[in-house]
């Protein structure tokens, strides 16, 4: 049996915990939408009225990505185009909190609420994604 490579335990760990965080996640938002919805530290107040269908809709996405990560971990062949889905839904869901909050939908106070669980996991993912993708093509 081949030992693993340090690249090797290096992706699974990350996509382990980031799909474990999404998997955490979806599973608030199943369980307790209105739990999630006011104590999420997110101010998600902001974004509208509680919607328990709606939050539970989304928690089945984070769902679906804390799954693929997962699979990703333990399943080479499946990182790229896991992280690949998944940033997309980052990047597009940082995109609307962009457009929101440069609309004055959000309040300016949202360029660094959202910075810690909207951009900065967005950005990441991109990068995981890039690096994932040259490594695969070796």
């Amino acid at each position: 049996m081949a030992r693993a490579q340090p690249a090797d335990l290096f992706w699974a760990m990350a996509l382990g915990i980031f799909g474990l965080v999404n998997l955490a996640n979806a599973a608030w938002m199943l369980a307790a939408p209105a739990d999630w919805y006011a104590r999420l530290p997110a101010a998600v107040p902001d974004t509208g009225p509680f919607n328990a269908h709606f939050v539970r809709d989304i928690g089945a996405a984070f769902a679906m990505m804390g799954a693929a990560l997962l699979a990703g971990a333990l399943r080479p062949a499946l990182r790229v185009p896991a992280l690949a889905f998944t940033s997309l839904f980052y990047v597009l869901h940082a995109l609307v909190h962009v457009t929101d909050t440069l609309a004055g939908r959000l309040p300016p106070s949202h360029w660094a609420i959202d910075l810690p669980g909207v951009y900065l996991p967005a950005a990441v993912l991109v990068v995981l994604t890039a690096a994932a993708w040259r490594s695969a093509a070796r």
